[in-house]
């Protein structure tokens, strides 16, 4: 029997109050987004509600797979954000539970995401695409709403210009009216002017009625004379004239047979079929030229019979030296052979040029059903991927709300969409296996998400800025300076005469070191690359400095503690063999580029600690001087 556990429930209740928001959230922004796409095409055509409620209710069911992955990705940072915000995460995790099994019912609830992701794809996404599609086409067909503008030629009516100089908004009544009707032609245009004018519909909305008044009708009638040279014209005075012009502004839905040959308009088993198709036309346009070519381009080759011999005969191809014939021709011969040889062979090019484009078509028709049959298995995988990516992110940064989580998810969500993007352009292109370029951003982002919750699992610091800043110092050899500071309650007072006898041990230490070592001379490339030992006396050297340090940074002496900030922070392998394994220091030394490098590299470590000896000599030396000072005159 299955049993769900109170921590199943309170992950699952703070899941999904966030992913009913986010959800609709996104499905808004990506809504929003195909509509701006089409805002200029589909503005002033009057249409009804029941269109566009139509138009956005089929453009949310398209875009439904789109918008389940980014908001299953914002929704896991804010949920396990929020977690680590109010220290329930590690509540959870002290009281021996893991963060896989936190996040299992989770898991089980995308995973069901996915199935429905891909339901829709599969099942109700190709129809309602379908539908869409056709409704797209029809709102762009249908005639826009009559609204001439003021000083402006109006041309949205089908073969008419009318210019329009005033507008009465109260009455309806245009002024100083100029119309253009070129329904037959430019040759036999008619021109209309007109003081005064009003325009109406019809009532069956399938005509435009104008009331012209005060106005002037020229007509060109060169279609009743033969004689192009003398083109007699009419010209009309009117008092009151009515015009009546074809314009449809019913909304009328076109027949979609049109999109059949779309493949996101198709489930997985049609395109299946599709390419079966295509793939079949694709072979007989491709034998049928092959057989054009060996009849028509190859057919001048010149044979010769062959003896027979066991009861066949066949046929030899004669070797033809061309060179020698044309040399053998005059100029005039050449002239004509190399003209009919240029014109064949533009005529060739051309030829196969126009056949090229039918296997083109076919190919780049085949790449496209392809890599929507594997899109639609990548976004149902996409939701369980941001799953795996987001609620770990979440565990890491520990912060909830609508701050961070969404930069960082809309940061992921559009590399994913760029990554996916590109590679299937490229895939499409038939420059990438198409398969492999659907896949790409599925494959990049996978194994991203397993790192990130095999470390949130091991409550790793991956976005802990200090240890990436320590790991680039330690490469390029930089050191943080010392900061100490006078402590407002000391517990120990330091022994400052045992004090000066380790300063005088540590400068003998370190003016020993300097003298048995040649630090500013190049080191031996042989030994440093064959020696894996380390450099105990400068270990000592270094603990030394370092515990008396800690020591005396007791003292109230504020000058005291700023000589102790002097003291550099010893290197203590740097300028030694690069690691512990002889084999690989040998194996790094025979790379002849790279091992000279590490070499200078070596011995600008070497140097350093050179400086560093002396400066830990100078300030030891301070030291000693300031602590005598005030022990001759009692001040500590």
């Amino acid at each position: 029997m299955l049993r769900i556990k109170k921590l199943d429930i309170f992950v699952l209740k703070s899941f999904l109050l966030l992913f009913s928001g986010t959800f609709f959230i996104c499905l808004f922004i990506f809504m929003m987004q195909f509509l701006w796409r089409y805002v200029d095409e589909l503005v002033g055509k009057g249409l009804e509600i029941s269109v566009l409620a139509q138009f956005f209710f089929l453009s949310a069911l398209t875009l439904i797979p789109l918008s389940l992955p980014l908001a299953i990705l914002l929704a896991a940072l804010m949920t396990f954000g929020n977690f680590g915000e109010r220290y329930e995460l590690l509540s959870m995790k002290a009281a021996g539970i893991p963060l896989l099994r936190i996040i299992r019912p989770v898991v089980i609830l995308c995973v069901f995401l996915g199935a429905m992701s891909f339901f829709f794809q599969n099942i109700v996404g190709p129809k309602a695409q379908k539908k869409l599609w056709t409704l797209l086409v029809s709102m762009k067909q249908k005639s826009p709403e009559v609204d001439i503008p003021e000083g402006i030629f109006y041309s949205d009516i089908e073969g008419y210009n009318i210019y329009v100089k005033h507008k009465d908004r109260d009455t309806g009544i245009l002024k100083d009216m100029l119309i253009y009707n070129f329904s037959d032609g430019f040759d036999n245009a008619r021109i209309i002017w007109a003081s005064e004018g009003k325009m109406e519909l019809t009532a069956d909305k399938g005509h435009l009625f104008l009331h012209l008044y005060d106005g002037e009708q020229f007509e060109n009638l060169k279609s009743q004379s033969a004689i192009s040279k003398n083109v007699p014209y009419r010209r009309e005075t009117f008092r009151e004239k009515h015009v009546l012009i074809e314009f449809d502004t019913q909304f009328n839905m076109v027949d979609g047979s049109f999109l059949d040959r779309r493949s996101d308009i198709k489930n997985m088993n049609e395109i299946a079929e599709a390419v079966d198709s295509i793939q079949c036309y694709a072979d007989s346009v491709g034998r049928s030229i092959y057989k054009d070519a060996m009849q028509t381009t190859y057919r001048t080759t010149t044979t010769l019979p062959k003896k027979e011999t066991d009861e066949t005969a066949e046929q030899q191809t004669a070797l033809i030296n061309t060179d020698s014939i044309f040399n053998a021709m005059t100029s005039t011969e050449k002239l004509s052979t190399l003209t009919t040889t240029g014109n064949r062979i533009n005529s060739l090019v051309s030829d196969w040029t126009m056949k090229s484009y039918l296997t083109k078509d076919a190919d780049g028709s085949i790449r496209g059903h392809i890599s929507d049959w594997h899109k639609k298995i990548t976004l149902s995988l996409a939701c369980i991927i941001f799953f795996f990516i987001g609620a770990p992110l979440g565990a890491i940064i520990r912060k909830g709300g609508l701050g961070m989580p969404v930069v960082i998810s809309v940061l992921i969500f559009v590399v994913y969409y760029i990554i996916d993007s590109g590679a299937t352009r490229v895939g499409k292109s038939g420059e990438m296996n198409v398969a492999l370029g659907t896949w790409m951003s599925t494959i990049i982002l996978a194994p991203l998400g397993g790192f990130l919750t095999y470390k949130s699992n091991k409550d790793s610091v991956v976005f802990n800025i200090d240890v990436y800043l320590a790991f680039f110092r330690k490469v390029f050899g930089i050191r943080t300076e010392r900061h100490l500071f006078r402590k407002e309650v000391i517990i120990q007072t330091p022994d400052y005469q045992k004090a000066i006898t380790t300063l005088d041990e540590i400068c003998a230490a370190c003016e020993g070191y300097s003298r048995t070592h040649r630090l500013l001379g190049p080191p031996n490339y042989f030994k440093i690359f064959t020696n894996n030992e380390h450099d105990d006396k400068i270990q000592q050297i270094s603990q030394q400095m370092e515990d008396e340090i800690e020591d005396l940074s007791n003292s109230k002496d504020g000058v005291l503690i700023n000589l102790l900030n002097k003291y550099p922070q010893l290197s203590v392998k740097a300028h030694k063999s690069l690691f512990d394994n002889r084999w690989l220091n040998l194996l790094c030394g025979l790379v002849v580029p790279v091992g000279i490098l590490l070499w200078l590299n070596i011995w600008r470590y070497r140097v350093r600690l050179d400086k560093d000896l002396k400066t830990i000599v100078k300030t030891s030396r301070a030291l000693q001087e300031r602590i005598k000072t005030n022990l001759d005159n009692n001040i500590i």
